[in-house]
């Protein structure tokens, strides 16, 4: 199972969510869910994913 971490890029030492394992983009809302069904919403763009690293990085 691929799960991700997911960070702020103005932020980079802050993370938004853990353990994610659904991202789910409408227009400029990100909704985040993690392995637990725990649901973040942000609004801003995705700049980077990496799934084989485990890392996505929003600009919010």
């Amino acid at each position: 199972m691929c799960l991700a971490t997911v960070v702020n890029i103005n932020q980079p030492d802050s993370i938004v969510l853990q353990y994610v394992s659904k991202i789910e983009v409408n227009g400029n809302q990100i909704t985040l869910t993690d392995v637990m069904g725990e649901q973040k919403t942000v609004e801003g763009t995705i700049a980077m994913a990496d799934l084989t690293g485990g890392r996505v990085e929003i600009n919010c």
